[in-house]
């Protein structure tokens, strides 16, 4: 399967707040479960196999507010996001910054249940593709690349991803139109050399 760049998908998880004996705080949950069936667009679908992010939990992955860069939870590299494969998902652990407004909002947010759903933006390395007996499609993600996961209000499938899949699914359909095509014409050919 080729790459096909950096995409979000929309989470649908809880998360938690929670204040150590410290008295630091963290907010904590699942980035994405595995092997729930998530809906892109209608006839279209995916899911993640277990152990899907276990390559790459260990490298450069920022935690931030709806995507956007500028508001940085915490990150993997500065010990500030813990990320760890688990059998239910990825699961994460975001550490508050005390000195930070806007994670202290946030925090407040999700403490008050207001906010409670993520996102992950993310790169396919490898899949696998189904095409269904009802037209649908569905993909399940074997591998990929984390770059980074979002505590989201309104978490959803960007048009560009859902547009990406749909040419993905337009364009292996036409292959494998293409290639049932072909050995048809063989199979004719056949059949008009045998008499």
């Amino acid at each position: 399967m080729e790459r096909q760049g950096k995409i979000m998908r929309a989470r649908m998880e809880n998360f938690e707040t929670r204040e150590a004996e410290d008295g630091l705080l963290h907010i904590s949950g699942y980035f994405a479960v595995y092997g729930p069936v998530y809906e892109i667009a209608p006839g279209m679908s995916e899911s993640i196999a277990p152990g899907a992010f276990a390559g790459s939990i260990d490298g450069d992955v920022r935690a931030l507010v709806n995507h956007d860069t500028t508001l940085v939870l915490g990150r993997t590299t500065a010990g500030t996001l813990e990320l760890r494969d688990e059998e239910a998902g990825l699961w994460g652990d975001i550490l508050i910054n005390p000195n930070d407004q806007d994670a202290l909002s946030c925090y407040e947010r999700v403490k008050r249940r207001d906010v409670d759903q993520c996102s992950i933006g993310f790169e396919i390395i490898s899949e696998e593709t189904d095409f269904r007996e009802d037209g649908s499609v569905h993909w399940t993600i074997r591998e990929a690349k984390l770059w980074e996961v979002s505590v989201c209000t309104f978490p959803a499938y960007e048009d560009t991803s859902i547009s990406a899949r749909a040419a993905q699914r337009d364009d292996l359909l036409k292959r494998k139109a293409e290639a049932w095509r072909e050995k048809m014409l063989k199979k004719l050919k056949g059949e008009h050399d045998g008499n």
